[in-house]
């Protein structure tokens, strides 16, 4: 939060409508994240907080204080964010406040994650490939699911080539 938000807005302020615009997009994310990525809620706000605060980098209070959560859901929720590498912990030299940031490169890490995932899941559909199935709709869907992957995979490493 920039200190103009930290400071208490008047209703008719415009730092009140921005703030509530900015919120009102924060759930947004929110909803997203749970409906797509079977996430809760709660971590959804965490991350639409991080990806529009200005300060980018946030203490436990100031995440609390903006999307109205307690500092206990948001522990667990930081740590969940921080294992995955999109949101990173830090410090400031010369001081004890730890800061959670989003890092600029956080959704190509995401996406190179996933990725790796899908081709490590390929490994295991060639193998289901070669066990020999004696019914067709069974192959057809093991095929399926390495034709979609191949393609997946391919599709990116076309895009980093360039």
């Amino acid at each position: 939060m920039t200190s103009m938000m930290r400071q208490s807005a008047m209703p008719d302020d415009p730092r009140s409508a921005h703030r509530e615009t900015v919120l009102n997009w924060v759930e947004q994310v929110a909803a997203f994240v749970s409906a797509e990525w079977g996430l809760a809620p709660i971590t959804g706000r965490v991350i639409g907080w991080l990806m529009a605060s200005d300060p980018p980098e946030q203490t436990v209070g100031d995440i609390a204080e903006a999307i109205g959560a307690s500092r206990a859901s948001l522990t667990t929720n930081l740590q969940l964010l921080t294992s995955i590498r999109l949101v990173r912990k830090f410090r400031k030299p010369g001081e004890r406040t730890v800061y959670y940031q989003i890092e600029d490169d956080a959704w190509e890490k995401v996406i190179r994650q996933k990725l790796a995932a899908f081709a490590a899941f390929d490994d295991l559909v060639e193998q289901g490939l070669k066990l020999g199935w004696d019914n067709e709709a069974q192959t057809r869907r093991i095929r399926s699911a390495k034709s979609s992957i191949s393609w997946l995979t391919e599709h990116f490493k076309q895009i980093d080539q360039g």
